[in-house]
């Protein structure tokens, strides 16, 4: 298992103004009520720890009475910004139970708890500061992967929806042991198809809690899926094992359960499987997608050791010479996703003969 080592503090990178219209054409640019750098106002915090008592690195934070009643309004128009069409009817009918502040990893964010009063019902949306990295990697989740993401950008402001599910490394460590053979087996095959996903779409640092397992009852069994939760590395680093889950240490028990529940023709099988259906996905979305990388390839949103450490080690892992003449990483995912395109046009071509 290799020690892939991420850049400890990746830089933010702003929203340029072409990648802004993109976001309004596409109804992702909505105008807020309240910013990043207002929430960061609060006036202290409390330590939230897990049910065994574990620190979270989430800080429950409060602020002055006068402030908290403006921020709280604020939060509840977001809300039904986020989950609705913005109407202020619903707001006597929200109350904002909490706000976190998380203080491990980059993008710092603020977890908003939002309950319905008449009935109990809560959920969370997240509230970042803006970031290009981010930004691109949740349209390419929404476009190339099987989940549709609810977010908006306003300025220096990201909103993001709440993805349920089992942080990985917890289902990891206290579910995985517990579940069935056939369970396992599934849960391997889903892990070898969130593998392939993650490398083709350069969606790195997909360490065990950077995802969730999310479990779902169907009739007599339950089917489990891989959602990623975490988008700040789409596109910026070199190496190009970090856009590969199977190599972080983090990962190494949902690969030893690869190696032992699958065998190799199966696992060629559901890679074959993820690329056709990315390609599906690209070819539904192309005009969206193009739009989008073109963004990506005017835009600085790595560095240039980075592109060219990649996109040597993308051409010697396809030996497609295009990758060797990509100046940024908008171009290498273009070419990624060319590439995977024309292979699976090859092969249908071969099967109709």
């Amino acid at each position: 298992m290799e020690d892939l080592k991420i850049s400890k503090k990746k830089p933010s990178f702003p929203i340029t103004e072409r990648l802004h219209e993109y976001l309004v054409r596409y109804d992702r640019d909505v105008k807020i009520p309240i910013f990043y750098d207002d929430l960061l106002r609060f006036q202290g915090g409390v330590v939230v720890y897990d049910d065994d008592g574990n620190d979270t690195l989430w800080l429950r934070v409060y602020y002055n009475e006068y402030e908290r009643q403006e921020i709280d309004l604020a939060l509840k128009k977001i809300y039904s910004i986020l989950h609705s069409d913005g109407s202020i009817n619903t707001i006597p009918f929200l109350n904002v139970d909490a706000i976190d502040y998380c203080t491990f990893g980059n993008s710092k964010p603020f977890r908003i708890k939002v309950r319905n009063v008449l009935n109990d019902n809560y959920t969370y949306f997240y509230v970042k500061s803006a970031d290009a990295s981010r930004v691109y990697g949740l349209e390419l989740e929404h476009m190339l992967s099987p989940y549709n993401l609810n977010f908006l950008v306003y300025k220096n402001t990201l909103i993001e929806e709440h993805i349920t599910g089992v942080p990985g490394d917890e289902f990891i460590k206290n579910m995985l042991p517990h579940c069935s053979r056939s369970e396992k087996a599934q849960i391997a095959k889903e892990f070898v198809k969130f593998n392939e996903r993650c490398m083709i779409r350069l969606l790195g640092d997909m360490r065990s809690y950077n995802y969730v397992i999310v479990p779902t009852h169907d009739f007599d069994h339950v089917v489990y899926k891989i959602r990623a939760i975490d988008f700040d590395q789409q596109c910026y680093e070199g190496k190009f094992n970090i856009y590969r889950p199977q190599f972080f240490k983090e990962n190494l028990k949902m690969v030893e359960l690869v190696t032992s529940m699958i065998q190799k023709p199966s696992i060629d099988q559901y890679k074959t499987e993820e690329r056709s259906v990315l390609v599906k996905r690209f070819k539904s979305f192309q005009n969206r997608i193009g739009k989008l990388i073109e963004c990506m390839e005017t835009d600085h949103i790595s560095s240039q050791d980075n592109v060219d450490l990649l996109k040597m080690k993308v051409f010697q892992y396809t030996r497609d010479v295009n990758f060797k003449r990509s100046n940024n990483m908008g171009e290498i995912l273009r070419h990624a996703l060319a590439f995977l395109t024309r292979n699976y046009e090859n092969v249908k071509l071969e099967s109709l003969k």
